[in-house]
């Protein structure tokens, strides 16, 4: 298994990784929003490649702004993290998170952040088995005007 950084070379085969994840957003919009953080310095993406497949990807930010339960700033953050489900329950998410978290202590991250749905279980277990603590629920609405 081999751990690739996000680049031009990788990220079609990212976007279709990503579109498994987020089945109703579109491949073109999403390919931008991704080739974008290719020159951010405060944005990173990892993929897991296994015998040539992409299987996994994590998708991190520093946030200087409010985060639930962030207590040191700036905060590295996992906006995204998806393994393919048949790959799951193998420790390879926990492989993406470490990488994740030796970026955030290179930019100089004391902590590392992460969300999840509130029905979402197997990720709520998965961030308990790796270290994280629950901080917070909260349910979210909107109204229109």
């Amino acid at each position: 298994m081999e751990i690739q950084q996000l680049s031009e070379n990788n990220l079609h085969e990212f976007v279709d990784l990503v579109l498994e994840l987020w089945t109703d957003c579109a491949f073109e919009e999403e390919y931008e929003n991704y080739k974008r953080i290719l020159r951010l310095d405060n944005e990173i993406c990892y993929l897991l490649k296994d015998q040539g497949i992409y299987i996994a990807f994590i998708h991190l930010t520093i946030r200087t702004d409010y985060v639930e339960g962030a207590t040191e700033f700036p905060v590295a953050y996992i906006e995204a993290l998806y393994v393919k489900p048949t790959y799951q329950k193998l420790g390879l998410g926990s492989k993406l998170v470490s990488a994740g978290e030796n970026w955030s202590r290179q930019k100089g991250c004391g902590q590392l952040a992460s969300d999840t749905e509130l029905t979402n279980s197997i990720a709520i277990d998965f961030h308990k088995n790796i270290g994280f603590d629950e901080v917070n629920r909260i349910v979210c609405f909107v109204k229109k005007l």
